[in-house]
């Protein structure tokens, strides 16, 4: 058997790993798009990105849920992993901003969840997709070395921007300590 077409562990348990996380991801996005799963559809979840501090809430339930549909559809195809991954792990910071105040625990409403999601995204976006993947097929059109750091470092700037919008709107909406905001 010759070396090329030995199969590769390293590439099953990356098949493995995108087909989990990438699965995972896609449910959350549906409940959010479209309201599968029980999830709240794009009105639903506009609502709640707007309790949460994201607005506006509209664009940023579209945002969110193609993050994670989208993202978690790509790296289950193992398809444009650099910018698949990098989506997804943007996605699950701005989740993990909401569920910082609990603490790390899932099981407390902590950021576990959210953060395991979106390490697994940037791993997946800096190793690629392995051998059984449509960039593999592709001969990685839109996998190159070169995507990696111009999609996580994207990211990152649409991440940090968003996040700290949202820390500076809830911040000036808690007024100074001590004062509960303006008074209406």
């Amino acid at each position: 058997m010759s070396h090329c077409s030995r199969v590769h562990r390293r590439d099953l348990g990356l098949l493995l790993l995108r087909l989990g996380v990438g699965g995972a991801l896609v449910a959350h996005g549906t409940q959010k798009l479209f309201g599968w799963f029980g999830g709240g559809g794009i009105e639903g979840t506009k609502t709640a990105m707007e309790s949460m501090g994201y607005e506006p809430g509209r664009p940023s339930a579209i945002a969110s849920g193609l993050a994670e549909a989208g993202g978690g559809a790509l790296l289950a195809l193992g398809l444009a992993t650099p910018f698949a991954g990098a989506a997804a792990a943007g996605g699950m910071a701005g989740a993990s901003a909401v569920h910082a105040p609990h603490g790390f625990f899932a099981s407390e409403g902590g950021y576990e969840l959210p953060v395991t999601f979106g390490l697994a995204g940037a791993s997946l976006a800096l190793t690629g997709a392995g051998r059984y993947s449509l960039d593999h097929a592709t001969c990685h059109a839109l996998d190159r070395d070169w995507m990696v750091p111009l999609a996580l470092a994207a990211t990152t700037v649409a991440t940090v921007c968003v996040v700290g919008s949202r820390q500076r709107r809830l911040a000036a909406a808690d007024g100074p300590e001590g004062d509960e905001g303006p008074a209406g």
